[in-house]
């Protein structure tokens, strides 16, 4: 099934004549847990045990972060809305900007921005493992979400990671033009779907946003694309490929492994998304 697919696209990369950029887009294809290749042998043993749940493997991947016992301590449990309409107009107003020199120590790195973070803990993971010469920024719609994802942020001490609650499409270009260092990479992990005809219009992948993240990313910036649906992929996919600014990774780079569609075989990032988790345990 399309649904059981997480399917990762575009490390994307402007090349616009204005700016002589050289450009790639990175794809990957992620196996669900009904396809007939293992999608890592430590989770299918463990998915084995009909005791064992999808958010159990969530847990053991973002084991070292230690983040389950700190925010049941501190803000209880975090129950959230697993939709919104993006397009009501109580997101309509642009997030206010930070002040980048308190929340990051250093507001000149590189900056990547998550857009739809969820509960953080991939960007988090990520701020963890580069302390020192990245920025990470949290975009996210569900401000419970980015409640706990800042209080775990303070708790791990970390100075390179911020949490904006944002209608991105709003807020993106408004918040990053006044980011004092170059806008690295743009990633987009499993957006909600929008399956019915009539929501289309509510994806976060809309021309107005790609507009805003290709006019914004540094040269050589990148763009990384995942859902978990293969419609919402192949969408997203096509509307960054409209683009002629865009070129996939594997024209570039040869050793970026992909399948016959361009789909990366593996993911870049160093450590799978949580709904990537979710999608090969179904």
């Amino acid at each position: 099934m399309a649904s059981s697919l997480c399917l990762l696209n575009s490390w994307a990369v402007p090349r616009a004549a204005k700016q002589a950029l050289s450009s790639l887009v990175l794809l990957h294809k992620f196996p669900s847990s009904r396809n007939s290749r293992a999608f890592a042998s430590a989770s299918v043993s463990i998915a084995a045990d009909n005791d064992i749940r999808s958010s159990d493997l969530v847990a053991l991947e973002y084991a070292d972060l230690n983040l389950t016992d700190k925010i049941s301590k501190e803000l209880g449990h975090v129950r959230i809305r697993q939709h919104v309409n993006p397009l009501s107009s109580s997101f309509s107003v642009p997030a206010p900007v930070p002040d980048w020199s308190e929340v990051f120590r250093d507001p000149t790195l590189p900056l990547i921005v998550d857009i739809g973070c969820g509960s953080g803990r991939f960007l988090i993971w990520l701020a963890k493992q580069n302390p020192d010469s990245q920025n990470y920024l949290g975009l996210e719609i569900r401000a419970k979400l980015v409640k706990r994802a800042e209080f775990w942020a303070k708790e791990l001490a970390l100075n390179n990671i911020h949490f904006i609650f944002a209608n991105a499409t709003v807020s993106f270009k408004h918040l990053i033009s006044t980011y004092p260092g170059p806008l690295m990479l743009v990633s987009i992990l499993c957006p909600d779907p929008h399956f019915k005809k009539r929501h289309h219009k509510r994806r976060v992948v809309q021309k107005p946003l790609v507009d805003s993240i290709l006019s914004s990313l540094m040269p050589g910036g990148k763009v990384f694309i995942q859902s978990d649906v293969l419609e919402v992929a192949v969408d997203m996919r096509n509307q960054f490929d409209s683009e002629d600014l865009l070129q996939h990774v594997n024209t570039v780079n040869p050793s970026m492994l992909c399948d016959d569609e361009g789909w990366l075989l593996n993911n870049p990032m160093g450590i799978r998304t949580e709904r990537e988790i979710h999608a090969e345990f179904e």
